[in-house]
């Protein structure tokens, strides 16, 4: 019941610390000859320490110590009556700054609790988040101990390993991924390594896999800990390997069609020349004269496989996403030669008829023999733009290199002085030339220009 008095607002508390005061001081009106009332008012002085400051407190406790010693039975003097109500001033001062303490502490308090909640709520969420996060991510995210022992897998890392959910914490890393093994000894000095490092991993069956293994050492109050993020990268290795295959085996037909009409030329000279002696009959019966008849036969026949180039990859190819990886192939280089590069990209090209590997291979060889040209010239600029004319889409690779000396023996294999094996546009066109495209070069001044022609689909077909 007592407690009422203390709540509401301001300005009900001091309306009611103001009528006790009037209560108070009439009680000790009446009752002054019989019982001195003056100590009942520290209680308005407990209730105006809870809404008034210092200063306010003050003047409450002087008009309180005023009216104890009007309304007492005591004789003022100066020698009793002074230090009485010094008293009386300090035990009703002392009461409402005590309270007015207390309440501002308390609010401090329920600031101090209200700010915890708020960051107990945030970090709740925060894991939350976080929890989700680690759980819904493809990659396998593990951490553990210093001796490899796992504290904690997400979902992934679990069907990453062929184990059951929840079954990988408890168990050693380094069974999983021994190269880790090495991580936790070398961690014994307490130095944070962060790394990343690709490394072969074992299934809970035996299954041998690859992996990227991003992974970053902490301390904690426990010890030394480790947590690692692990991507499965068997299939990208897989892919990776067949289509270095698949480029292989096709340049390997075209520079064998190459030296296939090489031979097939020598076998024609050759054998014109053997029919020659065969007619004049001087030969005869010469059993090297008929072995080397057998020989030409041999040659011609090797000369004559079947080494067409297989379309067995081409498809619907994003120009613009192939144009950006040959970007990031070719930009180191363009960098340490100094070279100014203009990429005029359209960026509402069709996709194009084309086997992905094979012309990010010509791409690759153009932008190479431009920066080669580039590396000894004083002005070093090269252009790649995207042009769409008729029915064809065209991809011009212009540098400042000063041009071709001798464009007519460009495309031609084993050409003297080329650098290597000069098979480099010959090969480049045949890869074009495989899908339906075009090679050709175009000549300006102080410039090379190399011009790619590709044919738009239409519902993932090339465009008639």
């Amino acid at each position: 019941m007592l407690s009422l008095l203390f709540q509401g607002s301001r300005t009900s508390v001091s309306v009611r610390a103001g009528l006790l005061i009037a209560a108070i001081a009439v009680l000790d009106l009446c009752l002054a000859k019989e019982l001195p009332m003056g100590f009942l008012y520290l209680l308005p002085m407990l209730m105006v320490g809870r809404v008034f400051g210092p200063w306010s407190i003050g003047v409450v406790a002087l008009l309180c110590t005023a009216l104890t010693e009007i309304f007492d039975a005591f004789a003022w003097n100066l020698r009793t009556g002074l230090p009485r109500d010094a008293l009386y001033f300090v035990a009703f001062f002392c009461v409402g700054l005590f309270v007015y303490e207390a309440n501002r502490n308390r609010q401090i308090v329920l600031g101090h609790l209200h700010e915890i909640e708020l960051q107990r709520d945030a970090r709740l969420a925060a894991e939350e988040q976080l929890r989700v996060l680690i759980e819904s991510s493809p990659a396998a995210i593990i951490t553990a101990d210093a001796d490899g022992c796992v504290l904690m897998a997400n979902q992934a890392a679990h069907r990453m390993l062929s184990l059951a959910p929840l079954s990988l914490p408890g168990r050693s890393i380094h069974y999983y991924f021994p190269s880790l093994a090495n991580i936790s000894r070398r961690d014994s000095s307490h130095q944070l390594l962060r790394a990343v490092m690709q490394a072969r991993g074992q299934r809970d069956d035996g299954e041998v896999f690859l992996a990227d293994i991003c992974f970053s050492t902490y301390q904690t109050g426990n010890g030394s800990r480790m947590a690692a993020m692990i991507l499965d990268t068997s299939e990208d290795l897989r892919s990776r390997e067949e289509s270095s295959l698949h480029q292989i085996l096709a340049g390997s037909r075209i520079v064998a069609s190459a030296l296939s009409h090489e031979i097939r030329n020598i076998c024609g000279a050759i054998a014109v020349v053997y029919e020659n002696f065969s007619r004049s009959g001087l030969l005869v019966q010469n059993k090297d004269f008929e072995a080397l008849g057998n020989l030409v036969l041999a040659l011609e026949k090797i000369a004559d496989v079947d080494l067409r180039q297989s379309t067995d990859q081409v498809t619907a190819v994003d120009l613009t996403s192939v144009l950006e990886d040959l970007r990031i192939v070719i930009a180191p280089s363009l960098r340490e030669e100094g070279i100014a590069s203009t990429w005029n990209l359209r960026p509402d090209l069709p996709p194009v008829w084309a086997d992905r590997s094979s012309l990010l291979q010509v791409f690759l060889n153009l932008a190479t023999n431009s920066i080669r040209a580039l590396s000894n010239s004083s002005d070093k600029h090269l252009t790649i733009a995207t042009v769409a004319e008729g029915h064809r889409i065209l991809v011009e690779f212009t540098d400042s290199g000063g041009g071709v000396e001798y464009p007519e023996r460009l495309f031609h294999p084993f050409q003297q002085g080329a650098q290597a094996t000069g098979l480099g546009l010959y090969v480049s066109r045949a890869f074009m030339r495989s899908f339906g495209g075009e090679l050709r070069y175009r000549p300006l001044p102080d410039s090379a220009c190399f011009v790619i022609e590709l044919t738009p689909t239409v519902n993932g077909r090339p465009h008639e």
